[in-house]
Formats: C-alpha cells, structure tokens, sequence
C-alpha cells in the first residue's frame, strides 16, 4: 500500500492511475495526512477498504470550479468543516474574530467561510445536483437536529436540512462511514440508506420508520424555551449506543429527521487497525511555502490513547459527540506508534502527551457499559463516584513504563489533563506517585473551573472539597519526592448558575492562594452542550429547575474582572462587581479585601505594600500556586501571603 498522500489533483489521479474517485471529501481543514485529524482517518480507513478517495481541502467556496478539481466521484462527496465547529474556529467568545486559523497553513485566517458544512455543501449541490452528500465531523454531528447558534443568538433547524445533504454520519464514523461506502457500492441509491447506526436522514414519511421517540415539533421549539430543553434532553439521554433510541424530529412541510442510534464503540483491535494506517504523519508538501500547518506542532509528538469520556462535564460535547464508554487502543500499538515518533529528525526525546479527552481514563467506567451502556439516568463521577466505577491505573501505569523504557525516549509527559477526583477514587496512589515523579514538567495542569459548590453542581464537577484534598495530596507527593512542582488551574467565568456572589467566592478563593490567572476562559456557548442548554433557555435540562445565565457583556466582564482584581486595569470593574454583591467589605485596607478605596493612603488601590511573594511561574498558563523564598518585589501582583502549612 503506497505512503504517498492521497491524490488533491488530476495530476495526482493519473499518476495512480485512476479516471475518477470514488469519493471526494471535501474538508475546511488543510490537508494534514494524521491519526489525530479527522478526515485522514475517514480518508484512509476508506482507502483500506478498497475505495479510492480524493482530498480537497478548503476550497474557494465563491468558486464553483474550486469544488470540481477533481471531477464528479463514482458514490459520493463527503464533506467536513474540519477538524473544529468553523463558527467556534473563527470566532471568540466575544464574537470577535480570531486572528489565526492553526488548521491553516501559515495560520491564516478566512480560508473558509462560516458555517463551513452548509455553505460547501451548498455550492456542490449548485453544481452536482444528483451526487450523494454524506456529512460528518464535530460541526455535523453537533448540529444533528435542532440546536442553539450563539453566533446568530437563535435556534437553527438540523444542519442536514440547511446543507441540502443527504446523510449525517454523527459521532465518531468509522463504523458508519465504511458501511454507507459499502451500500453505496452495491448499488443502493442514498434515500434509501436509512438503516445504518450512526447516521441521519429526511424522509416525508414515518411509514418505515419503527422504534422511535417523536420529539417535538421544530417550531414548537421555536416558540417555548422550556421544550427546547426537555428535547435535549431527551437528545442527550439517547447518545449511548446501546441504550439510545432512534429519535424523530419533525418539520414544517411534513419533513422528519431521523436519528438512529449512536454506532457501537470500536473493539481494542478495531482501534489499533485506525492508528496503524499508512499516515504520512504531516501535512502536505504544498504548504511548506507557507510555513506548513500550525496545528500539527501541538500534536506531532504526541499519542491518542483513548476516546470517549465518562466525566460528563455539562459544558463539554464529548459525551454528544464521542459518548461515554471508553475506547482504549493497546499498548503495543502505542509503543509501536511512539517508536515511529523517535524515528522523526526533529524528536528531541520528549512524548508530549499520552491521553485522550481524559488522559487517565484506560476502559470503561464499569464492565456493563460494554454490552449494556452507560446508565442513561445516572452519572459514573458525578456528583461522586459511582459505587460500581473501576477506579484502577494499573494498566495507564504499565502503559507509561513501557514508554519511558523506549530507547530515545527522554520523558513522557501527559498534557491533555487528567481527572482528579478519578484519581483519588483510586484506592491507592501509586498513579499519583508517578505522575509526579515522571510526567509533570515543572507544572501540572488541572481543570476545577470554579469553587462555588452550586457552580460546580451545574457543571457537573466535584465538588470544591474533592479539588482541595488533590492539591493536598499532590503537594505532600511532591514535597516527598523533593519536587517542586505546581498545579495550574484552569478557571472558568460566567458559566450559568455563576451569579456575582460565586463570582466574588472565587475570587476570594484565588486570593487565598496568592494566585492570580493570566488566561481566563469565559464560558463559551458550543453547539449541543448541557450548559449551552441552561444559557439559551434558563433551565437545567436535566432538572428543569430555573438558572441563573450571566448574558449581559458588562456583567460577564465583571465576573472576569474578579478574577483577574489585581490588575489594575479591572479595578473599576471589581469595585463595581463587589457592590453589586453586597461585598463591600472588601474594599479596604484589610489583609482580606481584594481591592482598596481609590486614593487610600499606604500603597496602591489594590492593597498593602507587599508583604512576601509566590511563585512566579512564566509559562503561558497563569501564576503557580508555590510561595516563592525569593525576598519579593513590590508588584501589584504580591499582594497576599500566601498560607503555608
């Protein structure tokens, strides 16, 4: 099998010898031949199946030419925003323009359009009227069938409508991609494929439509928030793949899209075969005028060892997009794949990560979910450990060994954050141990994202206390170990159920530590989310119980403002914040307020003359929470002693 990159001209196809494709995917992306990239996964499982696939990445979507390079393909186009939702690619949370596109090359930015899936599709319907349109990635499958847009601020039908394709390939596709291939192949015209898990269709009737749910009318939903949640909800509850139920979701024309249930999960040996394809392992030649692709430095040294995550979080689309049950590959593939990595001419001896959306989740939450599912009703950590969770590292620990013992390997890191209350769930520590004796470098980055209990609940993390007792833990292993080593929160404002009294508490919390983040990540409304959920409508669609959504700009950078009250420049902001609160009483000249009365005696509005430092950690991430013995500058930003135990 040839390790060439698949064809992306004409050129290319009469080199391999073919007159056409068999598919065309069509990708907002740029060409980057990876296993940690989408489409060279569908891409290449096809090409192992015996189709032959052709690459256009982000086309000229004002140019209808831009789509037809590569002429008409035998069975169909596929098509893909790329590896993120386009909308969230381009914009921040303030719906500001981003200034860099890492998944292009040079990193520029307008490559694509917005609402990438729709506005390709479009353009090949314009010009291939009758060729079969399959859909797929993570701005697809979030967008399935009804769901809130916070860039346009409204409730926006299916994507399958808006595109004008015939067919979704949700979740993770592997299975579902290859047997739309193969029906496609035997002749089976593509209004007809409406049999295949993991997928999504129209149809203008439910005569053959069988075990369904019937959710609400689209303009139902339209007209009552309160709905639009108990259909998500009803939405969320159907994405396990052996419990769900196939869902129905009418439109106005006598149009229902159809949702079947979720595919099943890949075995360990169907994981290994996806990651042992013949990758290039980069991006296309074409792009090195450019500078290549940004995206691929953050993940060209590292290694996906798992998908799929039980921890649930309400503002994460994982468990919508990838489920619950954990998918795990073996060792010996990541053994095998890590020694490809020390075999690059730029390895410097460093696997930067070994993980996957949770780094130290290896199997399934207990052994039903395999052949049953995950409890549709009742989470694996949330609000604690479930009695039947199988809280072991033994085989993560094996895993990490095994790769350190790999000749040229210096250090295994593990970046993509692991759960902390996973890990104290353990019955013993030897994860811990060597966690912190190998795999942290200098820091260790964790994810809390608030401190206010009733916060917390809402997002669906443990509460404060369980974060409290791991940075406990995690400080007495490194003092045991002679390290010194730290922990970097990431913090979130503004989540729903974030009032300005929460607000205040974190702030007092990050005060107490002597810490002060210098990113802050505002809550960020994605397609399909718990939490983007309670920010459209106001209600926790699992409780229907009413929440409180910070929306009003001035109110979201108040609670910003608190977090960061140090820096000058929010000081009216905090002022404003902390009176808004009924927290007045910090402000002043006490050890305990954050900020003092402007044009106070004795040093700065932000308080005292400052007593002793901390820490002071430059990367990119925020200030560590270590005190430092370093006789301290008198910076705004050493403003409070830090407690010491």
């Amino acid at each position: 099998m040839t390790m060439d990159f698949l064809p992306i001209s004409r050129e290319d196809m009469k080199q391999r010898g073919w007159e056409q494709c068999d598919f065309v995917y069509i990708s907002g992306d740029a060409y980057v031949d990876h296993p940690s990239f989408g489409p060279a996964i569908i891409s290449r499982l096809l090409e192992a199946h015996g189709y032959k696939v052709g690459i256009i990445a982000q086309p000229d979507w004002k140019n209808p030419e831009s789509v037809q390079i590569l002429g008409k393909p035998r069975l169909g186009f596929l098509v893909s925003a790329g590896n993120m939702d386009s909308m969230v690619n381009h914009y921040t949370v303030s719906k500001k323009r981003r200034a860099q596109d890492s998944y292009t090359p040079g990193g520029i930015m307008g490559k694509r359009p917005d609402y990438a899936t729709i506005v390709y599709c479009n353009l090949l319907r314009s010009v291939y009227k009758d060729s079969p349109i399959i859909i797929g990635g993570i701005e697809a499958s979030l967008r399935r069938l009804a769901h809130y847009d916070y860039w346009s601020n409204k409730l926006k039908r299916s994507i399958l409508l808006d595109s004008q394709a015939d067919i979704i390939s949700y979740g993770m596709g592997e299975h579902s991609i290859i047997e739309i291939a193969d029906a496609l192949d035997s002749g089976i015209d593509i209004k007809d494929i409406t049999f295949i898990d993991g997928t999504v269709y129209r149809t203008k009737n439910l005569d053959s439509v069988y075990d369904y749910k019937l959710l609400p009318d689209f303009t139902e939903l339209q007209k009552d928030k309160k709905e639009y949640a108990k259909s998500f909800f009803v939405q969320y509850s159907n994405t396990d793949p052996f419990s769900g139920k196939r869902l129905v979701e009418p439109y106005e024309g006598h149009v229902y899209v159809v949702q079947n249930p979720p595919a099943k999960p890949l075995s360990q040996e169907e994981m290994d075969d996806v990651y042992d394809l013949p990758y290039v392992r980069t991006y296309h030649p074409s792009y090195e005028a450019a500078g290549g692709v940004p995206a691929i430095r953050e993940i060209k040294f590292s290694l996906i060892s798992n998908r799929g995550c039980f921890g649930a979080c309400s503002f994460c689309a994982l468990t919508f997009h990838q489920g619950r049950i954990i998918q795990a590959r073996s060792h010996e593939s990541l053994i095998k794949e890590a020694e490809l990595l020390t075999e690059e001419p730029d390895f410097k001896g460093y696997i930067h990560d070994v993980g996957g959306p949770t780094a130290n989740f290896r199997y399934p939450a207990c052994a039903k979910q395999m052949t049953k599912g995950a409890c549709p009703n009742k989470q694996c950590l949330f609000p604690e450990p479930c009695k039947n969770l199988r809280a072991d590292h033994s085989d993560y620990i094996q895993l990490l060994r095994k790769l350190r013992a790999i000749p040229k390997v210096k250090k295994v890191f593990i970046r993509s954050g692991i759960r902390f209350d996973y890990l104290l769930a353990d019955s013993n520590r030897n994860f811990l141990r060597e966690l912190c004796e190998y795999h942290v470098s200098g820091q260790l980055k964790v994810a809390p994202e608030h401190v206010a209990d009733s916060v917390l609940r809402l997002m669906g993390k443990p509460k404060n206390s369980v974060y409290r007792q791991f940075v406990k833990e995690y400080n007495a292993m490194n003092e045991k170990l002679g390290k010194k080593q730290y922990l970097v929160p990431y913090l979130m404002s503004s989540h729903p159920g974030s009032d300005m009294k929460a607000a205040v508490e974190l702030a007092e919390h990050l005060r107490d530590l002597g810490y002060m983040p210098e990113q802050v990540q505002d809550f960020y409304p994605t397609p399909s989310t718990i939490s983007t959920c309670m920010y459209y409508t106001g209600y926790d669609c699992r409780t229907m119980e009413k929440v409180y959504v910070p929306t009003n700009p001035h109110e979201k950078a108040m609670q910003r403002a608190l977090i960061q009250y140090r820096n000058p420049k929010n000081y009216d902001l905090v002022v404003e914040a902390l009176k808004i609160a009924g927290r007045t009483d910090l402000i002043g000249y006490d050890k305990k307020c954050l900020v003092r009365p402007r044009g106070g005696n004795g040093g700065n509005a932000y308080g005292q003359k400052a007593e002793s430092g901390f820490h002071e950690n430059r990367g990119s991430q925020g200030r560590s929470q270590k005190p430092s013995k370093e006789k301290p500058k008198k910076t705004i930003r050493n403003l409070h002693k830090r407690k010491t135990k």
